[in-house]
């Protein structure tokens, strides 16, 4: 197994909570949003609403609070958002990251230590809203964690370089307004060569992109282990 992914498997044991640390792990509830989820049929998942009323079922029938999952889905819901479909390549539509949906305002925890490399507020409708990434140089290895989909409020307090300790607070979920368009949760994707971003990332790829990506963005669970 290679250093980066040898890493992850023996950061932790026992899960990292990624959300407000009183949401205990037990209620973080597996959710599907792939196209091949059937029960997705009678919602119309780009309407954030509707999204959010499925979210909602999810969390209910499994009694949780947090819904998570979607590394590497297929997924209908950007179908009709602008730069996600049309495109010479082909529809963006495979999830890089991991996704985790709860109420606007939940906390978000900095699961391994690092500092800031860059933010921004990336507001085209579609995009991650206020999104802050991160830097981490462990055991001569170096990679980088994106946080999307958060509130304004989490940018106020950074510069390049401040350091944030594993379960620090980093900021909190923001609203469908502000994190254009979608219904609250946070986007957690691991890069290991960002290139020449700074405070975004491709969060969404095309099939013919899929192998490049998934190489340069390896499964956020090997980490977490939620």
């Amino acid at each position: 197994m290679e250093p980066l992914l040898l890493f992850f498997k023996n950061f932790s044991v026992k899960p990292i909570a990624i959300l407000d640390e009183t949401i205990p792990i037990q209620e973080y509830v597996p959710i599907d949003l792939s196209i091949d989820n059937n029960a997705l049929l009678s919602f119309d998942i780009t309407n954030p609403n509707a999204c959010q009323q499925y979210i909602d079922d999810v969390l209910n029938e499994g009694q949780g609070s947090v819904a998570y999952g979607g590394y590497l889905e297929r997924r209908n819901l950007y179908n009709g958002r602008a730069g996600f479909s049309g495109l010479v390549d082909g529809q963006r539509n495979i999830h890089l990251g991991m996704d985790f949906w709860s109420k606007a305002g939940t906390a978000v925890r900095v699961p391994i230590s690092g500092k800031v490399h860059s933010f921004r507020n990336n507001h085209s409708a579609g995009d991650y809203g206020p999104t802050i990434i991160l830097v981490h140089e462990v055991e001569g290895i170096r990679f980088h964690t994106l946080y999307g989909h958060l509130s304004l409020a989490s940018l106020e307090p950074l510069y390049v370089g401040r350091k944030f300790y594993q379960g620090d607070t980093l900021g909190t979920l923001g609203t469908t307004e502000i994190n254009v368009n979608y219904a609250p949760h946070l986007h957690f994707q691991i890069i290991r060569n960002l290139g020449e971003y700074k405070g975004d990332y491709p969060g969404v790829c095309t099939t013919k992109d899929k192998e490049y990506y998934a190489k340069n963005c390896p499964n956020p669970n090997l980490l977490l282990k939620v």
